[in-house]
C-alpha cells in the first residue's frame, strides 16, 4: 500500500488520529538506561510495541539519532516497525530542503536506506527541492507550512507583495501544495497545533491534503481546537505528540505509562471529533 492507503487503514483500524513522535533523548531514559545512547533502539521499540494499536502513524526524528551516531539504531527501529506494526505508516521527520543531486541523495536516504513511508521537507528552495521525493511512487512528503514555533512568524506570516492577492507565505505554500506542486497526490502540510486559526486557514486552502499537526501535549496545543480546525471528511489529520507520551514516566514502567498517555490523547482527539460532528 502507498502512504495514504496505509494512513487511512491505520486510522480506521486503530480508530486514531494520533501520531507518536519518536524523539529519544538518552538523558530522559528510565532507570539504568539513563544517558546510555546504546539504548535508543530499545527505548523506542518498547514505545512502538506499547502504542502500535493506538496510533495512525509513528514519526521518528532523525536528528535525535544522528546527533549520537545512532543511525544504525534508527534503521533497526524502522525494520522493527515494519515487522511488528506493518499497518502503521512511518513519517521520517528530517525537514530536508536541498536541491538537485543532493536532494536526490536525501530522498534515497529517507525512502531506500530507512524505508520510510513519508518525510518532512522544507519548501524554502522551491519545487525543485521537493520534486526528487515525488519520484518515489506512493511515498508521502509533508511540507513545512505554518509551524508551531514562535519564530515561524519571521517568514511564514509575512505577506508576498509580488503574488496576486498578497497572501501570507504560509498561505502561498498551502495553495502550491494543494495545486500545481501536488502532481501525483503525494503532498501534505505541517501545521502547528499551537495556531488553530492558521490550521483552519490552511484547511480552507488545502481541503484534501493530509495535515501533520505537531504541538499537542508538551508544546501546549489543544486537542479539541486542533480537530475542529483541521479535520474534514476529505482531508485527514495526523496529530503528533512526542514528549508527553515518551516521557510519561521516568521509571521502569515507562512503556505502560506511554500507552496510558497515548490512549488518553487518542480518546481526547476522538471525543473532539464526535463533538465537531454534532
Amino acid at each position: 500500500m502507498d502512504f495514504l492507503e496505509l494512513l487511512r487503514t491505520a486510522t480506521a483500524q486503530n480508530d486514531s488520529m494520533l501520531c507518536v513522535g519518536l524523539d529519544p533523548d538518552p538523558e530522559r531514559f528510565p532507570g539504568a538506561w539513563r544517558g546510555d545512547v546504546r539504548k535508543m533502539y530499545d527505548f523506542c521499540a518498547a514505545i512502538v510495541d506499547s502504542t502500535a494499536d493506538l496510533v495512525c502513524a509513528f514519526k521518528p526524528q532523525i536528528a535525535y539519532f544522528a546527533a549520537h551516531g545512532a543511525e544504525e539504531q534508527l534503521e533497526r527501529l524502522l525494520q522493527h516497525i515494519r515487522c511488528h506494526a506493518p499497518q502503521v505508516p512511518v513519517i521520517l521527520d528530517a525537514k530536508r530542503g536541498d536541491i538537485g543531486a543532493t536532494a536526490e541523495q536525501y530522498a534515497k536516504e529517507a525512502f531506500e536506506r530507512y524505508g520510510a513511508d513519508a518525510v518532512t521537507l522544507s519548501p524554502f528552495m522551491g519545487f525543485d527541492s521537493v520534486a526528487p521525493y515525488l519520484d518515489y511512487p506512493g511515498k508521502g512528503a509533508f511540507l513545512l507550512c505554518r509551524t508551531s514555533n514562535p519564530g515561524g512568524d519571521d517568514l511564514q506570516n509575512q505577506r508576498l507583495a509580488s503574488v496576486p492577492g498578497a497572501p501570507l507565505l504560509y498561505e502561498h505554500i498551502a495553495r502550491l501544495a494543494q495545486g500545481p506542486w501536488n502532481r501525483n497526490g503525494q503532498l501534505g502540510l505541517v501545521v502547528g497545533a499551537t495556531y488553530p486559526a492558521e490550521i483552519e486557514r490552511v484547511r480552507a486552502l488545502a481541503p484534501t491534503l493530509p495535515l501533520l499537526i505537531p504541538g499537542v501535549g508538551a508544546q501546549g496545543g489543544d486537542a479539541a481546537a486542533t480537530v475542529r480546525a483541521g479535520l474534514r471528511a476529505e482531508g485527514p489529520i495526523i496529530v503528533n505528540s512526542s514528549r508527553a507520551i515518551l516521557y510519561a514516566s521516568a521509571k521502569e514502567d515507562f512503556a505502560a505509562a506511554a500507552r496510558a498517555a497515548a490512549l488518553h490523547t487518542r480518546d481526547a482527539l476522538n471525543a473532539a471529533r464526535a463533538d465537531a460532528s454534532q
